[in-house]
């Protein structure tokens, strides 16, 4: 019985500090992935500024975003990155709602989105891994850093992550300036936005404030990923507010909301605080 009783106690031992240590292969791909993209992934900028020509040819809405957010004379970006910590993250309607960290990156030379999601579930490790690229997507979530959860892929799942790099691409001008991209413009403070790529369609509408700060992007093109695995095409908006200047000159909005509009009623499903926008760029 006391061997037992060991042998359980050093199993229940290896088992809490594999929780704890830093190291988990979710972690490992993601960060292998990021390497690979940010030396393979990139436009040759070559410390070329953003100039007000560069996007005279987009609707002015845009240009005058461009130009209130500080962008013009910057360096031009070959990546984004995004951090958000202690998001309250849903999983569902009538489901438990997580607080997660977020790290996402946006690179530019053609449509590409990582994601990392790390929370926890009863003080087990929760990982997500959401990605688009080569115009495929998907949404892993993984457990205790071994057992995957949910693993969702197909036409539905890649067309949704090309329609939220659309909606990310005002963070990282240099994306509106590539062939994958046009615009259309509805009125003084809204344009609709249509990405191509690999035989994918996504479009949405951006709207500006009176200040031309974008506050947000809707899309009928993403499909909300039922407990079945089925999916169902619903109107999906990004809200964006409290622009704030940043030392590197750049407003950005701090607070971001992810929202599934269903008839009866919104359901906020990620709602968090920006923490930290950095770019890369190619030398």
């Amino acid at each position: 019985m006391f061997i037992v009783i060991g042998v359980l106690l050093v199993l229940i031992g290896m088992i809490l500090i594999w929780f704890h240590i830093p190291y988990s292969p979710v972690k490992r791909d993601f960060q292998k992935d990021i390497d690979t993209l940010m030396s393979e992934n990139q436009l040759r900028t070559y410390n070329e500024v953003f100039t007000e020509k560069d996007f005279s040819h987009l609707p002015t809405a845009i240009q005058r975003y461009i130009e209130n957010c500080g962008y013009i004379g910057t360096q031009k970006m070959s990546y984004l990155k995004m951090e958000y910590y202690n998001v309250d993250f849903s999983q569902g309607k009538d489901r438990p709602t997580l607080t997660i960290d977020y790290t996402q990156y946006n690179f530019i030379n053609e449509p590409c989105r990582m994601t990392l999601i790390e929370s926890s579930m009863f003080g087990i490790p929760f990982e997500g891994y959401d990605y688009y690229q080569n115009g495929t997507g998907g949404m892993k979530g993984v457990i205790a850093k071994a057992i995957t959860l949910f693993d969702q892929t197909g036409a539905d799942m890649d067309r949704a992550c090309l329609a939220t790099f659309l909606a990310e691409s005002l963070f990282a001008p240099t994306i509106l300036l590539q062939d994958y991209i046009t615009f259309e413009e509805i009125s003084d403070f809204e344009v609709r936005a249509t990405i191509n790529y690999k035989g994918q369609t996504a479009s949405g509408i951006f709207a500006f404030n009176e200040q031309y700060e974008m506050i947000s992007f809707t899309t009928n093109d993403r499909a909300v990923a039922g407990t079945d695995g089925s999916m169902e095409y619903v109107p999906w908006s990004a809200i964006c507010n409290d622009y704030r200047l940043f030392p590197s000159g750049i407003k950005y909005p701090t607070k971001f909301q992810a929202v599934w509009n269903y008839p009866d009623g919104d359901f906020v499903y990620f709602d968090g605080v920006i923490s930290e926008v950095s770019y890369g760029y190619k030398q």
